[in-house]
């Protein structure tokens, strides 16, 4: 048996830990720059704020029911989280972290040993919700795709007390039958429109297709185990590693302007802000990236911008794969330089590092060598190595950002023009000193 917790509302919860004033109002929590909706309470549900709602569309709803819209605050997210999942490995043989607020539990054998299941679960929710304050739901069964579907309607019953285990035939029948095939992990909204077209439209109408027509409409061999997990046949297990998360395949970083910038060392002095943090996340699961993409965007609504509105361009590193945060800024700017165009207005800029693999592997040369126009910067070295080691170390010391490219520097005490808008974001409790609690 698997199970899947999932912190109900996460962002919402993380912020009524410290602020219990929150407690049974409306309460959202929103995107990078204050832009859209990302979080909801229970009661923001209610009045019919939708996920990804604009904020200015739900301004006026929530003030005239005394609601509260908070910035995204990051710092406090990620460290509730670790907290969660600490919580939840002292419960079970194994976890693999599957994002900031979902987790898959191993709970073979647990039945020899803890007795039933139902019991089992909603000891580990009273004891996280006791030591981090964070509501919970788990769901239990034998494949991970079915324990995504135990979770999701454990959320939407309240009456199921925040656990339920699909664990014979019949249950597993009854809920599927309940749940869209939209719904079902791994399907998404096209596969789900195609699904439609063919007259299947809940989850159990999919467990009932044969697998040469899964195989024919799914994607061959991945579709027919979606199938076989909606079956209770599980095809993938759990997949932790050392420090309990996963190695990210591919890593990202971008961000809305808080203004709309028309620069070029602005939009560079943003773009290397971003790169920084992803080389630095980079070098934190100890690999390196043979691919980098920029990435630059206009506003969509703005009805004088002609689309293509992003435009992005990709390089394959000439000089071999690195971590290095200088020589992968060399290579951005050159990016950049391409994709910029004087006298247009951008509104957001990204990076993303794909290519990942530890350092040390047979290196891949290029065929045809450097483009013209890319400058190969000095290969990696110990020197190199010891920079980036000694970079992450005083940053992990004195806070992120003590010591920075000299482009993300701005003059005099004024906020870089990227700065995103957060207007309403809260202390960073748990990690920044200045920001406890103090009891008096």
């Amino acid at each position: 048996m698997y199970g899947l917790v999932d912190g109900n509302n996460f962002y919402v919860s993380c912020e009524r830990v410290f602020q219990p004033r929150l407690e049974n109002r409306p309460v959202v929590v929103l995107s990078n720059n204050d832009g859209a909706v990302v979080s909801r309470s229970a009661e923001a549900k209610q009045l019919g704020i939708p996920m990804g709602a604009p904020f200015f569309e739900v301004r006026e709803l929530l003030r005239r029911h005394q609601g509260h819209a908070l910035s995204s605050n990051y710092a406090l997210y990620g460290d509730m989280s670790r907290r969660v999942m600490a919580r939840l490995a002292d419960h079970v043989p194994s976890v693999e972290v599957y994002s900031i607020d979902e987790a898959f539990l191993d709970l073979h054998g647990l039945t020899t040993f803890c007795g039933s299941l139902d019991t089992r679960a909603r000891a580990i929710r009273r004891d996280v919700l006791a030591c981090t304050g964070i509501p919970t739901c788990i769901g239990m069964a034998p494949t991970k795709t079915l324990a995504k579907v135990a979770n999701r309607l454990a959320k939407k019953h309240p009456e199921l007390g925040g656990v339920l285990r699909l664990d014979t035939a019949s249950r597993r029948e009854r809920a599927l039958r309940a749940l869209p095939v939209g719904d079902v992990w791994g399907v998404g909204r096209r596969y789900a429109d195609k699904l439609a077209a063919h007259g299947i439209r809940t989850a159990w109408e999919l467990s009932q297709v044969s697998e040469a027509w899964a195989r024919k409409h799914m994607g061959g061999v991945v579709g027919w185990r979606l199938v076989q997990e909606l079956l209770g046949q599980p095809c993938q297990g759990l997949l932790p590693s050392e420090d309990g998360t996963l190695a990210r395949q591919s890593i990202s970083c971008s961000r809305s302007f808080g203004q709309r910038l028309f620069l070029f060392e602005d939009i560079w002095g943003a773009l290397t802000t971003y790169l920084s943090r992803a080389a630095e996340k980079l070098r934190a699961q100890g690999d390196q990236a043979h691919i980098l993409t920029v990435f630059l965007s206009q506003d969509r609504y703005d009805t004088r911008v002609p689309p293509p509105y992003t435009r992005s361009a990709t390089l394959t590193l000439p000089g071999g794969p690195t971590s290095n945060t200088l020589q992968l800024l060399s290579y951005a700017r050159r990016l950049l330089a391409k994709l910029y165009e004087p006298g247009r207005q951008y509104v957001k800029a990204g990076v993303v590092l794909d290519g990942l693999e530890p350092p040390g592997r047979g290196q891949q040369l290029s065929l045809f060598g450097a483009a013209d126009d890319i400058i190969i910067p000095p290969a990696d070295t110990g020197r190199t190595h010891q920079l980036m080691h000694t970079l992450d170390t005083l940053n992990r010391r004195f806070g992120r950002g003590t010591v920075r490219a000299a482009a993300t520097a701005v003059a005099g005490a004024q906020p870089a023009p990227w700065q995103g808008k957060a207007q309403h974001r809260s202390p960073a409790y748990t990690t920044r000193f200045d920001d406890m609690l103090i009891v008096r």
